[in-house]
């Protein structure tokens, strides 16, 4: 059980400045995400699954956000301008808390900053039918109970990352990754 509040001063302590510069190396495209965390007494992670038709990633199951803009200031503007679009969530909802490591995709040729943001008891999201296929919410203390390390081939390639299995969706590469940092840096934080 987390005391409403207390997650938050400790996530801001536990997590990089938002602030932080973002390096992106020469030949990738920048991105950035939103990790939405309904804050609670068992906090949740809210995440998207991405319509079947999309050209990248259909169906699979993502934290909001996208491509920098030209005309977003920095990449925190791109994941809650991403949020918006995405979920309907306006960005005054969101008490961003921090940001965690870079990601570099292995085959999208993305970077993507990840960002933390608490939103208050039981947001109300309008999914955008165009992208977004359903919303889904799953609490912390679950993600931590299903967390596995896996290894799988890939049109040839071998990846060791984790999974996360619930309700017959997985989460898995990219998303598995910022949401592992994620996990391990509450755990960090609660010892």
């Amino acid at each position: 059980m987390y005391a409403p509040g207390r997650l938050r001063e400790s996530l801001r302590i536990a997590l990089d400045p938002v602030d932080r510069p973002f390096e992106v190396p020469d030949g990738r495209r920048p991105a950035a995400v939103l990790l939405p965390l309904v804050d609670g007494p068992e906090p949740s992670v809210v995440f998207t699954r991405r319509t079947d038709h999309l050209p990248r990633h259909p169906g699979e199951i993502s934290f909001p956000g996208g491509m920098w803009h030209e005309h977003d200031p920095d990449l925190l503007e791109t994941a809650l301008r991403e949020t918006e679009e995405e979920l309907g969530l306006s960005r005054e909802l969101v008490d961003v808390l921090g940001s965690l490591d870079p990601l570099q995709t292995y085959t999208t040729g993305y970077t993507i900053a990840p960002f933390v943001g608490a939103l208050d008891g039981d947001p109300v999201f309008t999914a955008n039918p165009a992208e977004i296929a359903e919303v889904l919410e799953f609490g912390v203390p679950r993600l931590l109970d299903v967390e596995q390390p896996r290894e799988w081939t890939r049109a040839d390639e071998v990846y060791r990352g984790f999974v996360y299995e619930l309700d017959g969706h997985t989460i898995w590469g990219a998303t598995a990754r910022i949401l592992h940092e994620f996990l391990e840096r509450m755990r960090e934080e609660r010892t």
